[in-house]
């Protein structure tokens, strides 16, 4: 791939890096707090790399939880992926070696650059594109929770509410794609099948059956796609 596509990936990536640093960051600095230090911090962001799930880690870590609490949680904070998925099918054909990690680094907001047609217009190699954009973010990632586990020794203060910058930053990934994309379908059934979870099964258990309309809503969308191309 010729440099002007890494540099396409970077400029696509640099307000990702604006909120991952900051997110990074508090990530480390409560993770600190509770007596993980740097390795924790760079390890999680290495291998583990789920900015909610990082967040929620921390507790978990903290109080001991069992396998099968840690277990049940991480399926429920990262539900949301398997419609990821299922909207990354086409785009993520082909890419061979690269589609491990394009899957392993499909986070919420590399989900929505690489949703955005506008990011790939001039890209020569899309897949290589995606390949970079993912890394570059998740490079991001690892430096704040880096910054954050050395300023978390160093501070004093109350951390608390720090952790609020990630629903900020999900409201902000909602807005950009509903800018930067013609289909708002993905959306709407997002919003829509939340609301109707949280008013039928309440706030402690809305969050796997509004993964299970959504999924099932894009995955009927899909279905009627085809066989209209067809």
């Amino acid at each position: 791939m010729g440099k002007s596509d890494i540099k396409k990936a970077f400029i696509s990536s640099i307000p990702v890096m604006a909120g991952y640093l900051a997110l990074g960051t508090g990530f480390g600095i409560i993770l600190k707090t509770k007596g993980y230090g740097v390795i924790w911090a760079v390890l999680m962001s290495l291998f583990m790399y789920s900015g909610t799930l990082q967040y929620v880690a921390v507790n978990l870590l903290a109080s001991g939880a069992s396998l099968i609490t840690t277990a049940i949680t991480t399926l429920m904070v990262n539900a949301r992926h398997l419609f990821y998925g299922i909207s990354m099918i086409d785009k993520y054909k082909g890419t061979g070696k690269k589609k491990a990690y394009l899957m392993f680094a499909l986070t919420d907001e590399t989900y929505s650059l690489v949703c955005s047609d506008e990011n790939t217009k001039d890209v020569e190699d899309k897949h290589k594109y995606y390949f970079f954009l993912s890394m570059f973010n998740q490079s991001y990632w690892i430096i704040g929770s880096l910054i954050g586990s050395v300023l978390g020794s160093l501070i004093t203060f109350s951390t608390e509410g720090i952790d609020f910058v990630l629903t900020a930053l999900f409201v902000t990934i909602v807005v950009d794609q509903w800018i930067n994309t013609k289909d708002h379908r993905p959306v709407i059934i997002g919003v829509a099948s939340s609301v109707l979870c949280l008013l039928i099964f309440g706030s402690d258990s809305f969050l796997i059956p509004t993964m299970i309309c959504i999924t099932a809503a894009l995955m009927f969308m899909k279905g009627k796609e085809h066989v209209s191309n067809d």
